[in-house]
């Protein structure tokens, strides 16, 4: 059985989307226990809303779901990288495949990547 340390980070631990085929990190959420109790039991990526207070299944809204393919814990069992298949548009509720995708230049940030989806259609 898997044991997570969530009490040291006060019920909720980071947890990291990566697609399986590239490596591209495509975002970083939290999950509480019954979070990770649901991504395990069902597959999908299930994730804690810090501002609604509430479980969040990745594409409940969007269709934009993560099937989890491997799931790998760090070393002091308080961080979580989910290996997943990214299924319709991108991880970002912004519209592009990856929440990652502004980089820093000269102390400004730079979008560097370009929109897959358009957030106003999906999330209506």
């Amino acid at each position: 059985m898997v044991k997570l340390d969530f009490k040291k980070t006060n019920g909720l631990i980071p947890a990291i989307a990566q697609d399986y085929k590239t490596g591209e990190v495509l975002m970083l959420a939290y999950m509480n226990e019954q979070a990770f109790d649901e991504t395990m039991k069902s597959g999908k990526a299930t994730y804690y809303s810090r501002s609604r207070n509430a479980l969040w299944k990745k594409g409940e809204t969007s269709g934009h779901v993560q099937n989890v393919r491997e799931i790998r814990v760090d070393c002091d069992n308080d961080t979580i990288l989910l290996k997943v298949e990214q299924i319709g548009g991108g991880a970002c509720h912004k519209g592009y495949g990856s929440c990652f995708f502004s980089k820093v230049e000269k102390n400004d940030l730079k979008i560097v990547e370009s929109k897959i989806f358009d957030p106003e259609e999906v999330y209506k």
